[in-house]
């Protein structure tokens, strides 16, 4: 039954391989091939293949268990499946005959009888016989495997008759074919198959191969199979046939001859090695070795196919070809990057031909070695050729092998060298000269083209030399320079006619009148003729010049890094005593003190301990002492720190005092080294009063361990030592105390520090302690032209080299303190340096109480900046004026110096002012003595400079947004007309021209006190009075004095909203008065005897009555009261308001001017641009006419005759350069006061006020009522929503964010797109967030109604009158 089950085994053949065997007289030196084409067959492998086999053999291993004194080999057994899948096993058995390597006879064994007989047996015994492998394993059998002949006994079913069709070595064929013949006749008894296999057909002889076919042709069924056992060719297949014969129920396999069979066998090996070298070339690393990467490969198909059929030996070699192959690629690049190096490296180290032109290779290498940047370049290897060191894989060292220089192309790149600089050498002179060809042809003007200049040029040597693109190149750069100096030149020639531009309006986009009027003078010059051919570049120029007058800042200076504000700030940064002026607020008063900034200075950890002991007795860092509450701000200091003094120097961290801790002699006396160290630094190193004078204290901490042996010594020392230092000692409180520090020793330490820091304050500050710091006796502006030839430290050097010289407030980077007597008191000076553009914002602004105005000798643009600037100064405020030059003697040996010295000088004698020249060589001049007189004019004119300014502040503080005759130009009319205020002929920029950075006056919490700063809308609204104002708004502030107290105004009137409707009634129905200055009546609703301001007529009046713009009829006493932009009714005769003194004084005084109307130099100067663009009248016509109406659109200011020349001489000018008649004066008032009472008839009540939109395109929602845009679902505008939630995402940080003004055409897009989509994203527009602010604030200008709609205004003035007549009660 368990026979049944057991599967069929597949049938066994055994098969003897016989051939010529013997001695080396019977087969000569080698065999026939019976051995390897037994291990072919059983092992066909390559790496299992072995192509020697011996049959001379020791006594030991011919009776060892593998031959088994036998004279045969069993080489095992192979399974194979045929064609039909039927598997078979075929046992090998080759008969040899095994010689004695003693006696070269054949072994004794157990069989007798010769080779031909015992290889014909049919049945072979042979007990525990092994199988063979190869000639090694004899004697070694334990080290390979070990298999048995099956049972020790075969019986033998075929025969593999091998005949070798070689050169036999030492062998004849015929011998060997005999030999064959008549084996073939004792197998044939047998009756068993016979095959013939062809051995050595690698190696075969033809016609030997052809008798064995003849051979076989006269037996029966004797086939020939042609086999190569080292090639492996029909191996498997004469095996094959053999098994075929004796079973013939297997098919018949085809004989192949061996050429066709070889092709066959080479075509498989041929596509397994290309394979085989694909694999190994992913391998890129050099460094790769066989072990690895046969790991890494092993399980590749590729990789295994052509290991069996070449082996491992041959895939190794493949393998080591290609990593030589890498490395020899490697260092072929190696080479060629030295190689391409070379120049560079010659480049550095020979560069100069004078030196190398005549030197051999070996004497410039010699040379080379010889630099200091020789070992930069190159390096010497200790072994050499470098390609054989290790340096060949450094790829990060660039230098070059010396070595490799000995090779001829490194010799061919020292002679390429040699002859490049010869080359270049010529090149570049003959580039030079034709260059100075270039600059000697005179027509060659800014953008002229190269085609035009090339004819002229064609004949010149260099030109035939050099190539056409280092033609274009000189030419290119002959261009710029030439381009660049007539740009320079013209940007001068801008600031020389800074007259002509400081009139414009502030938006920087004049009309089209005032350009023809600034091309008309501008064209006169060669400078603006000589960029006739770059026409877009001059007139941008232009335009980024107007733009600047009228927005200027640091970062738009056309001087870039030259702006004087710049120099200005870094000098004063790296030469002031950092003396911080937050003293101001830190050290006047130690109750004002609120953050107290602690350093803690300790060794071994006690500092960060100290520390930590604050805070456990703080809240949130807040400590509470004496009733107050300090933030305190700690910052711990390891005494052994190498970092020590760069931890207590640090911008961001101005400390009150220094802890200085200790527990021990040892940290004690580092403490003390410390201190002395830190003072060391500060005064005579860093020069820092204020670290020199930080207030040290000392503290011991609680020893818990050893209180009584080391603290009596530790208190004496410290106490000692506190004395030599002159800083408090802070003891160990009595009694024991768990911690290492008390509550009582901090707060004493504490209550040291503030009374230290109040100390250090009254002793340093030389102004008395009730007066704050901030606030100066006088202020000045000290203006000087960006780009002048003179350094920042000579103007400086009079203050700075001042000993009484401070910084000043902090945040005031461009100003500085002066402590100087004047007179018989030390007073304060804040000086405060600016270029002559951010001062505008300042002359206008501010309170300043003298300007020192500096301009260069050796350059025209800063005179005609200095007299563009002081033409708009008051005439009440000194002026200092200061030529720079070299020397004393330029003024006799220059004659353009000269002039503009001599100008400047005349100037100040015109209009009563200081003049001095400052000499960069000369010493005596950098004292403070140099101002001492202006500043002694300046302190004796302080008052009435006060006085002046805080009247003008005064009447602006009352002037509401009512107003509706702006003092402006801006809302006068499309065209940008100038101002006809006299008091502020300029209005001021859209934002403030010097920064955020530079003030001049306390913070904007104590200027709340006199005025509403509010800001200007960034689109002007032209011929509308109401927005007009917003464009006027002076920031000025109040002089840091106590003014007088204000009575509250109880019967103040302010102009009705709706009388703007009457005044544009009035403008249509009156073209011969001026737009701004419209007379109106009140409109007929308006109740006559609510008596409100009425304007007076806009005719031109009297200096002393230029800002009488509103006149109430009579009070109780028939008395006229007049004042600026407000209505005071005095019943009583009495000062309501505080002014009448100076109201009433303002009909005989003369109120300040402008001192281009002191100066004949100024005046001339604006009068002859005037002439220059006018030239068909006559100055008579143009300087008397008074009914001459205007011609175009342009109006000028009623104060400068020179820009507005017809109607402005119908009141008049307080001008002592023409005229001045007192009683004419009188008749005109006289005149208008009549015509004040005849303009009260009531008028008709005019058309609703819209203000003018300023889209070009239509919108349904761009000056929509704001009630169309919102929903009470949605009450804010969804507008309005994306640009705050846009500006809060992008913009928040972003300085002047609602002040500086966006591009114009972003706005209008931002708003057309909106338009078309509401969905739209600003974020993917890319928009600026300017431009974004500049659309949000467009959105509320176009509103019809502002967001406080005029139908409350009336309201609200109402209640405003409710308010002012309450009485204050005691």
């Amino acid at each position: 039954m368990m026979a049944k089950n057991k599967e069929p085994r597949p049938p066994s053949y055994a098969v003897s391989v016989v051939g010529l065997s013997g001695t080396e007289k019977d087969k000569g030196n080698c065999g026939v091939g019976k051995s390897c084409l037994c291990n072919r067959f059983v092992r066909s492998k390559a790496d299992e293949y072995y192509p020697e086999h011996t049959s001379v053999l020791s006594t030991i291993d011919f009776g060892g268990r593998v031959v088994n004194n036998d004279h045969f080999l069993y080489w095992g057994d192979v399974t194979q499946s045929g064609e039909d899948g039927i598997e078979c096993r075929i046992h090998v058995i080759e008969q040899t005959e095994f010689i004695d390597d003693q006696t070269f006879l054949p072994h004794r064994s157990t069989n007798l009888q010769p080779y031909i007989k015992r290889a014909a047996a049919s049945k072979l015994q042979s007990a525990e016989k092994l199988m063979y492998i190869c000639t090694d394993q004899l004697g070694l059998e334990q080290d390979f495997e070990q298999k048995q002949m099956p049972e020790g006994k075969l019986s033998i079913d075929g025969f593999l008759l091998c005949i070798d069709v070689s050169q036999g070595c030492n062998r004849k064929f015929d011998d060997q074919l005999k030999f064959v013949n008549n084996l073939y006749i004792q197998l044939s008894k047998s009756k068993k198959p016979i095959i013939i296999a062809a051995t050595k057909c690698d190696e075969c002889v033809d016609h030997y191969l052809r008798e064995v076919q003849a051979f076989a042709s006269n037996k029966k069924n004797l086939v020939v199979v042609e086999t190569s056992a080292r090639f492996n060719v029909n191996v498997e297949t004469c095996f094959t046939a053999l098994v075929q014969m004796m079973d013939k129920t297997r098919g018949k396999p085809k004989i192949i001859p061996y050429l066709d069979a070889y092709k066959t066998q080479r075509q498989l090996v041929v596509t397994a090695t290309d394979k085989f070298e694909k694999l190994v070339q992913t391998v890129r690393d050099y460094h790769a070795t066989w072990k690895t990467v046969s790991n890494k490969l092993k399980n590749h198909p590729d990789y295994e196919e052509y290991i069996n059929l070449e082996g491992t030996k041959k895939a190794k070699n493949t393998f080591s070809k290609h990593i030589e192959q890498l490395k020899q690629e490697h260092i072929r690049k190696r080479k060629e990057e030295y190689i391409n190096a070379l120049p560079r490296a010659l480049n550095t180290l020979l560069s100069n031909l004078d030196e190398i032109e005549h030197l051999s290779w070996s004497e410039a290498l010699k040379l080379m070695e010889k630099r200091p940047d020789f070992q930069s370049c190159f390096v010497v290897l200790e072994k050499t050729p470098w390609d054989e060191t290790d340096h060949i894989d450094k790829v990060n060292d660039r230098r070059i092998p010396f070595d490799l220089l000995t090779t001829l192309e490194a010799e061919k790149v020292y002679q390429n060298h040699v002859q490049h600089l010869i080359s270049e050498k010529r090149r570049v002179e003959m580039k030079e000269k034709f260059k100075k060809t270039l600059e000697k042809i005179q027509f060659i003007s800014p953008g002229q083209p190269w085609e035009e200049v090339i004819c002229f040029v064609v004949e010149d040597e260099a030109f035939k030399y050099i190539t056409d693109a280092d033609s274009k190149e000189v030419y290119g750069r002959h261009q710029r320079e030439i381009v660049e100096k007539a740009k320079e030149e013209f940007q001068e020639m801008l600031f020389e006619h800074s007259e002509l531009f400081y009139d414009l309006d502030l938006n920087a986009t004049p009309s089209s009148d005032k350009m023809s009027e600034i091309h008309a003078v501008l064209s006169e010059e060669p400078r603006y003729k000589a960029l006739q051919k770059l026409a877009p570049d001059r007139e941008s120029l232009l335009l980024k010049h107007i733009g600047f007058v009228y927005h200027p800042t640091k970062e738009t200076c056309l001087s870039g890094q030259n702006c004087m504000d710049i120099k200005v700030e870094q000098l004063l940064a790296n030469s002031l005593l950092q003396l911080d002026h937050g003293r101001s607020n830190l050290y006047h008063d130690s109750a004002n003190i609120d953050k107290v900034n602690l350093f803690i200075l300790g060794k071994d950890g006690l500092a960060q301990e100290l520390a930590n002991e604050i805070r456990t007795q703080s809240t949130d860092d807040e400590y509470a002492l004496d009733g107050k509450i300090y933030e305190l701000d700690l910052r711990p200091v390891d005494a052994k720190s190498p970092y020590l003094l760069t931890q207590l120097w640090t911008s961001a961290f101005k400390p009150h005092g220094c802890f200085c801790v200790f527990n021990s002699i040892e940290s004690l006396n580092f403490i003390g080294e410390c201190i002395a160290k830190i003072r060391a630094e500060a005064s005579q190193i860093r020069r820092d009063k204020y670290m020199a004078n930080l207030p040290f204290t000392l503290i011991l901490a609680n020893q818990r361990d050893s209180v009584s042996k080391n603290l009596p010594i530790l208190r004496h020392q410290g106490q000692q030592l506190a004395n030599k230092l002159q800083c408090p000692f802070v003891d160990v409180p009595a009694g024991t105390y768990p911690r290492k520090f008390n509550e009582t020793q901090i707060k004493q330490a504490l209550r040291g520090v503030l009374e230290a820091v109040k100390h250090n304050f009254d002793v340093v500050s030389p102004v008395p302690t009730i007066k704050d710091l901030s606030e100066a006796d006088l202020r000045i502006v000290m203006c000087a032209m960006c780009g002048d030839p003179f350094s920042v430290d000579l103007i400086l050097s009079p203050f700075l080299d001042s000993h009484s010289c401070s910084a000043a407030q902090a945040g005031q980077n461009n100003s500085l303190m002066l402590d100087k007597i004047i007179g018989e008191k030390r007073r304060r000076i804040q000086i405060t340096i600016l270029s002559y553009h951010s001062s505008i914002g300042v002359r206008k602004d501010e309170l300043v109480h003298g300007y020192i105005l500096v301009y260069s000798a050796k350059r025209k643009a800063s005179m005609g900046m200095l007299r563009a600037f002081l033409s708009e100064v008051q005439d009440t405020i000194p002026v200092q004026l200061v030529a720079v030059t070299d020397s004393q003697a330029d003024f006799f040996e220059n004659e353009a110096i000269k002039e503009l010295m001599t100008e400047g000088e005349h100037i100040a004698t015109e209009i009563t002012a200081k003049f001095t020249a400052l000499y960069s060589l000369s010493q005596y001049h950098r004292q403070t003595e140099v101002f001492t007189l202006f500043f002694s004019d300046v302190l004796e004119k302080k008052n009435m400079i006060e006085s002046s300014y805080m009247s003008d502040s005064t009447r602006e503080t009352t002037h509401t947004s009512e107003d509706v005759f702006p003092r402006s130009p801006r809302g006068s009319s499309l065209d940008y007309n100038y101002p006809d205020s006299e008091d502020d002929t300029e209005g001021p920029p859209p934002y403030s021209p010097i920064g955020d950075d530079v003030r001049l006056l306390p913070a904007p919490s104590d200027r709340s006190k006199y005025r509403l700063d509010l800001e200007g809308n960034e689109y002007p609204i032209h011929s509308t009075p109401l927005n007009c104002h917003d464009h006027e708004r002076n920031h000025k502030v109040p002089p840091p004095i106590k003014p007088k107290p204000l009575v509250p105004r109880t019967n103040v009137k302010k102009l009705d909203p709706n009388l703007l409707k009457t005044i544009e009634a009035g403008i249509g129905k009156n073209p011969r008065k001026q737009p701004s200055r419209v007379p109106a009546a009140p409109p007929e609703d308006i109740d006559q005897s609510d008596n409100y301001a009425e304007p007076i007529d806009t005719i031109f009046k009297h200096k002393g009555f230029a800002d009488d713009i509103y006149a109430v009829p009579d009070d109780s006493q028939n008395r006229i009261i007049k004042v600026r932009n407000s209505v005071v009714i005095n019943t009583q005769g009495e000062e309501e308001n505080g002014f009448s003194d100076r109201i009433s004084k303002s009909h005989g005084e003369r109120r300040p001017s402008k001192y281009k109307y002191k100066s004949k130099t100024l005046f001339s100067k604006a009068k002859s641009y005037y002439r220059r663009t006018h030239s068909d009248a006559s100055d008579d016509e143009a300087f008397t006419t008074s009914k001459t109406k205007r011609k175009g659109r342009h109006r000028g200011s009623e104060e400068d005759p020179l820009l507005s020349p017809v109607e402005t001489w119908k009141g008049g000018i307080d001008n002592p350069a023409i005229t001045s008649d007192q009683e004419l004066d009188d008749k005109k008032m006289k005149k208008k006061t009549q015509k004040v009472k005849e303009d009260k008839k009531p008028k008709k009540k005019t058309k609703t006020f819209n203000p003018p939109i300023r889209r070009n395109w239509e919108s349904n929602y761009f000056g929509m009522p704001l009630q169309d845009l919102v929903t009470p679902e949605k009450p804010i505008p969804l507008f309005v929503e994306k640009c705050v939630q846009f500006i809060e995402d992008t913009g928040l940080c972003t300085e002047g964010l609602y002040r500086v003004s966006g591009n114009k055409t972003d706005q209008d897009n931002i708003q057309k797109q909106f338009d078309q989509d509401h969905n739209i994203s600003l974020e993917s527009m890319g928009v600026t967030v300017n431009a974004v602010a500049g659309a949000l604030k467009a959105f509320f200008a176009d509103l019809p109604d502002p967001l406080i709609p005029y139908s409350l205004h009336q309201e609200l003035l109402e209640t405003s009158r409710l308010v002012s007549n309450i009485k204050p009660t005691l």
